[in-house]
């Protein structure tokens, strides 16, 4: 009885792919309300644009045209100048989800997760029922358009229809055509249009083209002909890794023993580092090994200090045959490593010190590049940017905070926070990102600006990193990590005593411009009466007042800015 139960409750067990879980979960990759969706999917498409330009080294040129079709249905249209998509990896890249240049390698880069640009085609697909048209072009003599959609069942792209043009002009880009259904486009805060301006912002290399349903052009010009440098691939540090980590990544190493794989694969890990580590797994485990619990949590106590050498010796003819048999470990195949040893070996890391990871693959903005975004797309009257030094999360994960602030000028009344994570505008779930948290929680009226509702002020903020600690698959809010947290905070404050600073002397300026008026106002009288006692004429005593508060003010003015030179 008992089987045959299982047998009916089995009978419809199914083996869901990647792409049918999102399928029936479109919200977990942004897609969820009709603006929110038509925002995310022009972010897919752009996001992939820009960062093939780039890692191509190509000064990014990015047209988006929206027309509308119908109520709340639309095609988008994407164009770039990137490098192409060759042939063969068109139905891979817009239709196999968990596929792409960069998922499986520890860079920075906008995209991360695979997902993005297939979930957009996957989403077309679903709402419209209609295939995504790609022309692309490596800038060779073809041109393919094809027609791409997502087996859903099976995870895979398929071309439903592939045509190749002769390429006379040698284009080179990619053009993306979706038609989608349920989206409906809207000016403002959260739609393409701010999405897109934004991404200007963080982005001033790149040359924006943006045509709305009504037929209106905004052009974001590049206001920086420098390209970004290429992100480098970084290897993972230590302090940052999990025991799947190091078992999976020594069944592919092509290496011949453990220590060559440890010291290759891996940051901050030499020859002498590896002795070390050997001393750390010999000490645990016979620490592990001692019975009384006493005794072992005096060891465990010695081990935090660094006693490794002490607590081997005092173990005496054990200590050596368990040290003997660690070393053997080091030097078998990587391949051959169990999974008890590679826990052995993350244990260890904890106990050790490392230096913090190299930096050198994570690319900022910049400060003169983000003053030039915020200066070029918003007209303030004054604009700072600060990009603190690179800083590790969760004991071995690099990242970097960069803040830029605006004030005056062209800018609308109140605070305007934007969230940026790898250059990346984030739009939405700002209630639950640690950029909202760590950039609200500043006293402003520190700073001179005693309303903050009030003061036109704007505040971007871009956390970089590797691996961007996001609380979805949606990622548009940043998940509250200490380290970046506390970053982002001294990041605020520095540009905000630059503010201050800018403010207090304006209004320095300010009362001596005022003080100055109210003298030059008593000219006339003081001068027809000084005319009457001295016999001067009025005209005469006019021209000296007007000098000596000309001489008074200068000298006034020459204070001023050496205190702020010296401030």
């Amino acid at each position: 009885m008992a089987n045959s139960e299982a047998d009916k409750l089995f009978k419809e067990f199914k083996i869901q792919s990647v792409s049918e879980f999102f399928r029936r979960n479109a919200a977990m990759l942004g897609y969820t309300g009709k603006l929110r969706s038509f925002t995310t999917l022009i972010h897919e498409a752009v996001t992939n644009s820009l960062d093939a330009c780039e890692e191509a080294g190509i000064l990014p040129y990015v047209r988006v045209e929206i027309e509308e079709l119908d109520t709340e249905h639309y095609k988008i249209i994407v164009e770039d100048n990137g490098p192409g998509i060759p042939e063969k990896f068109i139905a891979h890249v817009f239709g196999k989800m968990l596929a792409g240049t960069k998922a499986h390698r520890n860079i920075q880069s906008r995209g991360q997760q695979g997902i993005g640009i297939s979930g957009a085609v996957m989403f077309a697909q679903i709402t419209s029922g209609k295939a995504t048209r790609i022309i692309t072009s490596t800038g060779g003599e073809e041109i393919i358009e094809a027609w791409v959609g997502i087996d859903v069942e099976k995870n895979e792209g398929k071309i439903f229809k592939k045509i190749k043009h002769s390429n006379p002009t040698r284009w080179r880009g990619t053009r993306i055509e979706m038609e989608v259904k349920d989206v409906r486009y809207i000016r403002s805060k959260q739609g393409p249009y701010w999405y897109l301006k934004l991404t200007a912002i963080a982005n001033p290399h790149a040359h924006i083209e943006f045509i709305e349903p009504d037929g209106k052009l905004i052009v974001f010009s590049r206001s920086s002909e420098e390209i970004p440098e290429p992100p480098e691939e970084m290897k993972p540090h230590p302090k940052g890794i999990m025991t799947d980590d190091i078992y999976r990544m020594a069944q592919r190493t092509t290496r011949t023993t453990v220590r060559t794989f440890l010291i290759g694969e891996f940051s901050r890990i030499s020859d002498k580092k590896i002795d070390e580590l050997i001393q750390y797994i010999t000490a645990l485990r016979l620490i592990k090994g001692e019975e009384e619990q006493s005794v072992k949590e005096q060891l465990l106590k010695r081990l935090v200090d660094g006693e490794v050498d002490k607590i081997i010796a005092s173990f005496g003819k054990n200590g050596k045959k368990v040290l003997r048999e660690v070393r053997k470990i080091m030097e078998k195949p990587p391949r051959k490593l169990t999974w008890h040893e590679a826990e052995e070996i993350v244990e260890a890391f904890k106990y050790m010190t490392f230096l913090a990871p190299p930096t050198h693959g994570l690319r900022p903005i910049g400060d003169e590049n983000i003053e030039k975004g915020l200066t070029g797309i918003l007209r303030p009257e004054f604009v700072t940017a600060v990009t603190r030094p690179p800083k590790v999360y969760r004991g071995g994960i690099p990242f970097q905070v960069e803040v830029g602030l605006a004030f005056g000028g062209e800018l609308s009344s109140g605070l305007d926070l934007l969230r940026y994570a790898n250059r990346v505008p984030l739009l939405f779930d700002a209630g639950s990102c640690v950029i909202t948290s760590a950039a609200r929680n500043i006293d402003w009226k520190r700073y001179r600006v005693d309303d903050v509702d009030r003061t036109p002020l704007v505040l971007l903020v871009n956390v970089v990193s590797v691996h961007v600690p996001y609380t979805s698959t949606g990622k548009q809010s940043v998940a509250s990590e200490e380290e970046i947290y506390e970053e982002i905070r001294l990041a605020v404050m520095e540009v905000a005593r630059r503010l201050a600073k800018y403010l207090g002397g304006k209004h320095r300026k300010l009362y001596q411009v005022k003080r100055r008026k109210t003298f030059e106002k008593y000219v006339p009288e003081i001068s027809r009466a000084l005319s009457i006692l001295t016999g001067i004429s009025e005209g005469e005593i006019k021209k000296m007042l007007a000098t000596i508060i000309e001489k008074k003010f200068e000298s006034i003015e020459e204070q001023v800015v050496g205190a702020e030179s010296n401030a």
